[in-house]
C-alpha cells in the first residue's frame, strides 16, 4: 500500500515538474516571438550616396523604414540630427542602413594642404609661373586678388576678382635648408618653384572669367587678406597706365 502511495506521489510530482517546464518553454517562446515582431525605425539609403555627401543632402537620398529589432545592429540612425554638419566617410549603396559611424567632420576628409570649399562654389585650377603666385609663397586657405590681362582689342589689365579663396596649391617640393649641425629642415610654409598649380573657389560667373583668361590672356595673383582695400581699381591700358 505504501509503495502505491509513494508511486502516486512521485507521478504527481513528475507531472507538476513537467507542467512547469512546459509553461516555462511556452512563455519563453512567446517572448522570443514577441521580440521578433518588435520593430524600430532606421534610415535606409534609397539611392547611392557618394563619399563626402553632406548630411543635408543625404536627407533626400534616404527613407525611414521600420525594421525588425533583431535585424538592426547598434549604432543605426533614425534621424540625421546627431550628424548635422557632417559628411559621409565612404560610399553608401542603396538598401544599406545608415550608422553614426558613416559620418565625420568634413575637415577630416581633406588632404593635407587643402581647405573646404564653400557651398555653391566651383573649383578651377590654373597653372601659373611662381612669380605670378607671390614668388611661390602661397598656401591653401589664403585669399587672393586676380588680375586678368588681355591683348585684344588692345592691351589691358584689370583686378577682376577680389578675395578669392585658395583651396589648394601644388608645385615642386620645397628645398630643405641646411642647418649648422649638418641636418636640413623644410620651411614652415612651402615655397614653390617653377610652375605652380593653384585651385580657386569661384562662383559660376567668376569661373568663366578665370577660364577665359587662362585660355586667351594671362593671370597674376596678389595676396589679398580680409583687411585689404578693394576700391580705386580701373582697367589699365596703354593710354592711361601713366596717369
Amino acid at each position: 500500500m505504501r509503495r502505491r502511495v509513494v508511486a502516486a506521489v512521485a507521478a504527481v510530482l513528475l507531472a507538476l515538474v513537467g507542467a512547469v517546464l512546459l509553461l516555462s518553454y511556452v512563455s519563453g517562446a512567446d517572448r522570443r516571438a514577441a521580440a521578433g515582431t518588435q520593430t524600430t525605425p532606421v534610415l535606409v539609403a534609397t539611392a547611392a550616396i557618394p563619399k563626402g555627401t553632406s548630411a543635408a543632402k543625404v536627407r533626400d537620398l534616404t527613407a525611414l523604414r521600420s525594421l525588425q529589432r533583431t535585424a538592426v545592429p547598434t549604432g543605426t540612425l533614425s534621424s540625421l540630427a546627431q550628424v548635422s554638419g557632417q559628411v559621409t566617410t565612404a560610399d553608401i549603396q542603396p538598401g544599406e542602413q545608415l550608422f553614426a559611424g558613416n559620418f565625420t567632420d568634413p575637415k577630416s576628409l581633406l588632404a593635407p594642404g587643402q581647405v573646404a570649399v564653400p557651398n555653391g562654389m566651383q573649383q578651377v585650377s590654373v597653372m601659373l609661373e611662381s612669380q605670378r603666385v607671390l614668388g611661390g609663397h602661397l598656401s591653401a586657405g589664403g585669399t587672393v586678388g586676380l588680375f586678368i590681362s588681355v591683348k585684344q582689342p588692345t592691351e589691358q589689365t584689370h583686378l577682376t576678382l577680389q578675395k578669392v579663396l585658395v583651396t589648394a596649391v601644388q608645385g615642386a617640393a620645397p628645398t630643405a635648408t641646411p642647418t649648422t649641425g649638418g641636418s636640413s629642415t623644410a620651411p614652415a610654409q612651402p615655397v614653390f618653384t617653377g610652375n605652380v598649380m593653384v585651385t580657386l573657389a569661384l562662383t559660376a560667373p567668376d569661373a568663366e572669367k578665370v577660364v577665359f583668361a587662362a585660355e586667351y590672356g594671362t593671370i597674376w595673383l596678389s595676396l589679398e587678406p580680409a583687411s585689404a582695400k578693394e576700391g580705386g581699381t580701373r582697367i589699365v591700358n596703354p593710354g592711361n597706365v601713366y596717369k
